[in-house]
């Protein structure tokens, strides 16, 4: 049989586009009769399916891992105003949660009625970081074993 009619009865077999048939072995191929031929000539390894073209991911990891390390982000790269792309509430409690996570940490070693004082102050956006928060509290003498001045 000739080969391109082998290549379309392939193709019905395997269930896919002619263009995605490679006959690895055309003078085998050319004994092929039937169905059932063409399914032996495929376990045989005489007629193979292509794999499919997809889409290439590569360019992309790429472009994410230089945004990653905080290229690419540049003024002409955005398009949302700023409120758009972080939104100034989402900072405020990310940065509220570390800071009474902190003090959570270090409430042990705080003197008397220090723990509520400095909640409230966090709650009131007195400090930028933990830092500041830490160096308030060194400032203030606020620990248990600093000595009041």
């Amino acid at each position: 049989m000739e080969l391109n009619k082998v290549k379309a009865l392939a193709a019905k077999v395997m269930k896919t586009g002619e263009k995605r048939i490679k006959i690895i072995r055309p003078e085998e191929a050319r004994e092929v009769m039937t169905r059932q031929d063409v399914k032996e000539k495929i376990k045989e390894g005489a007629i193979v399916k292509k794999q499919k073209k997809g889409t290439s991911r590569g360019r992309a990891r790429k472009k994410q891992s230089q945004k990653k390390k905080g290229r690419k982000k540049g003024k002409g790269k955005r398009k949302g105003a700023k409120e758009a792309r972080r939104k100034s509430k989402d900072e405020w409690i990310q940065r509220v949660r570390a800071q009474r996570k902190k003090l959570k940490k270090i409430k042990p070693q705080l003197k008397e009625g220090a723990y509520q004082d400095l909640y409230r102050k966090i709650k009131g956006n007195t400090f930028k970081s933990k830092r500041q928060l830490m160096n308030y509290i060194k400032e203030k003498n606020l620990k248990k074993g600093d000595k009041d001045g």
